[in-house]
């Protein structure tokens, strides 16, 4: 009789146990699904990339405080000191994460004393199984040049914009790269020139170790003036970072620090001598 009663219980049983393993591989398939579709690391290390901004987008409540400077042409005189002496460009930003995939910011710049205010979207983000093998972010801004009225005979050439698509891949974790066309847009121009000009940006950056990396940005505008085309942006240097921290020095040919005034004005030709020595410093908070 014991011994039936013993059958009849591990009869009872066995259903209860089948139904928890069956749990339990439930929870470790989905674990796993969870593991397969987590978000790969950043492609850069800073939001932006010398002269153009990156995907980054940082976590909800973060703080960023940017400052960009650009010296003087090195070859502008023989009492420059490379540049160091003659006028410089300074740009100083915030953004602030409201979402971890959008972040609004405003910088104010020296030179026409402009004002910008930006946003980015993530739009698409890589995963480390590589079901999206790709991030894509918008980014834009609107920008006031914030000189007096008599540098201006109507108030509409004050304003400005710029849209672009980031299209970035972290290859490795010593490799990224990123593709990005953009259209700038002038309200008022010269009569030879347009309003729009479309362009498309290259960059990348090479780790050579743990905190120490080569950067690379490139600018080719696509738009054609009838007069004094602008010359693309051609910038190498490095960077130094840590979580919360980056500082980049290169070179550049660019000194305009808002998109579209580099890109619509830029009259430096990078292999005629026209660069000078630049640095981006960033620094993020969290709240």
């Amino acid at each position: 009789m014991k011994n039936y009663i013993k059958i009849l219980l591990i009869f009872l049983v066995f259903p209860f146990v089948a139904f928890a393993q069956e749990d339990e591989k439930q929870e470790e398939k989905v674990s796993e699904e969870k593991v397969k579709e987590a978000l790969e690391r950043p492609a850069f290390e800073s939001a932006t990339l010398i002269d153009n901004p990156t995907n980054v987008l940082f976590n909800k409540n973060t703080l960023e405080v940017g400052i960009s400077h650009r010296f003087g042409l090195i070859n502008a005189g023989e009492n420059d000191l490379a540049g160091f002496w003659a006028p410089s460009n300074i740009r100083i930003g915030l953004s602030y994460a409201i979402h971890e995939r959008l972040t609004i910011g405003y910088g104010t710049t020296k030179f026409d004393r402009l004002q910008d205010f930006n946003w980015k979207v993530a739009l698409l983000r890589q995963t480390r199984s590589n079901s999206m093998p790709i991030s894509v972010s918008y980014y834009g801004n609107f920008t006031v040049d914030a000189r007096t009225r008599d540098n201006f005979s109507l108030i509409q050439e004050r304003y400005s914009n710029f849209n672009q698509l980031i299209i970035a891949r972290r290859f490795s974790p010593n490799v990224s790269l990123q593709v990005a066309p953009s259209v700038s847009h002038y309200n008022i121009v010269e009569n030879t020139m347009r309003n729009d000009m479309v362009a498309i940006a290259f960059g990348g950056r090479f780790k050579i170790s743990p905190q120490t990396a080569i950067i690379v940005d490139y600018t080719q505008p696509i738009t054609k003036f009838l007069e004094y085309n602008p010359h693309p942006g051609i910038s190498a240097g490095v960077e130094f970072s840590t979580s919360a921290h980056a500082f980049q020095i290169f070179v550049t040919n660019y000194n305009g620090l808002v998109a579209q005034k580099n890109i619509m004005f830029n009259q430096n030709d990078f292999f005629n001598g026209d660069f000078m020595i630049g640095f981006n410093i960033t620094r993020n908070y969290s709240f």
